[in-house]
């Protein structure tokens, strides 16, 4: 299997996990899946009334500079452990 599939899979099997993971952890998937799938960042910042874009924004932006398939692959990872 390559990366991208694995991935693919991952994001698959992250709507079956068995239990559902916290805001924090959520938002932490959210950013390695968009820099994974889209890479760096893109478009303005939300503004400060929309504060779930904004979290999801400013997560994705700190992973600014990793590269797809680093992104991809810890991903795979915290997936991994999530199943148990």
């Amino acid at each position: 299997m390559t990366l991208q599939s694995e991935f693919e899979q991952a994001v698959a099997d992250s709507r079956n996990l068995p239990e559902r993971p916290d805001n924090m952890m959520l938002l932490k998937l959210y950013g390695l899946y968009k820099q994974g799938s889209v890479g760096d960042v893109q478009g303005e910042r939300p503004g400060m009334t929309d504060f779930v874009a904004r979290a999801k924004w400013d997560v994705w932006a700190a992973l600014k500079g990793m590269s797809q398939d680093q992104a991809m692959q810890q991903y795979l990872d915290l997936i991994s452990d999530l199943k148990g």
